[in-house]
């Protein structure tokens, strides 16, 4: 696959640049924008208008690094994580650690996100810390704790006392009809395209990208009473476990590979344009 094609498979493609002042005024919202909840242009230059928090505990989740202030979402984001989370808890599976979401108007977020801007996207952790007496995490875990990797450098697999839990928890992800695309670490999606279930269809949704070892990125479709969001081409038909998967690991990409990562960091760190939608949440 050419890199301009698997940039906008990802939905990583940049724009023009926005104005500083504007990604920090989305950063200075500690509220949420009132009215009837939208999700406004694309997930990488975008805003959320009437986004709900997802509470801070929950059936089968805890949210981490609440101080961030970046568990909101659109309601159809809210209400996809916490069934997650009852789902997780019925199946054993333990529980979910949310990461970052959006804030509460949505827009840029500083700290290596080009994404989460609309409401519709969230980070969740593969790994779990033991929990305490009560099944809870204090305050203070909650702070501290970080999100670690699932990967054995060694074998360049998944660690196997984490395996079955981790494609447990993608299928039940993926399996959800809100949900657009799942991005996962590369390793990640071969060595479950190599256990050929009876039941593939599902791993189409996973979408291999940079990082996403310590953590899987959910990314909702845009919701149908948003006329104003901006949706991605949609995922290419089947599995995704032939040649759009051989990219990554193939020698004859690695350039390709290589200016892939430098793009989206370059990404990372210059804001895009915003809608005039959005910048009306700001006044």
């Amino acid at each position: 696959m050419c890199l301009c094609a698997l940039l906008w498979v990802a939905g990583l493609v940049g724009g023009a640049s926005a104005a500083p002042e504007v990604a920090r005024s989305f950063q200075d919202q500690r509220t949420p924008a009132p009215g009837k909840p939208l999700a406004i242009g694309d997930y990488s230059a975008g805003c959320v208008q009437g986004a709900r928090p997802l509470p801070l505990s929950g059936q089968g989740y805890f949210v981490m690094h609440p101080s961030r202030l970046r568990y909101f979402g659109h309601p159809m984001l809210v209400d996809f994580l916490q069934t997650l989370g009852r789902a997780v808890k019925t199946r054993h599976l333990g529980v979910l650690l949310i990461g970052d979401m959006s804030q509460p108007r949505g827009g840029r977020a500083p700290g290596g996100h080009a994404s989460h801007q609309t409401g519709l996207d969230v980070d969740v952790w593969y790994w779990q810390p033991k929990l305490g007496s009560a099944g809870t995490l204090s305050a203070g875990d909650r702070e501290s704790l970080k999100a670690r990797s699932v990967l054995d450098t060694k074998t360049e697999a998944m660690q196997a006392a984490l395996a079955t839990r981790v494609e447990h928890l993608l299928q039940l992800t993926a399996s959800d009809p809100h949900v657009e695309r799942v991005f996962v670490h590369p390793f990640i999606k071969r060595e479950l395209c190599a256990k050929q279930s009876s039941d593939h269809a599902w791993l189409g949704k996973l979408r291999p990208w940079y990082g996403h070892d310590d953590h899987f990125h959910v990314r909702l479709a845009c919701p149908a009473d948003s006329p104003q969001c901006t949706p991605q081409a949609p995922v290419p038909a089947g599995d995704g476990c032939g040649a759009e998967l051989d990219f990554w690991f193939s020698p004859a990409a690695q350039k390709d590979r290589e200016q892939g990562q430098k793009d989206y960091e370059s990404k990372v760190t210059h804001a895009r344009a915003m809608p005039e939608a959005c910048l009306q949440l700001l006044q």
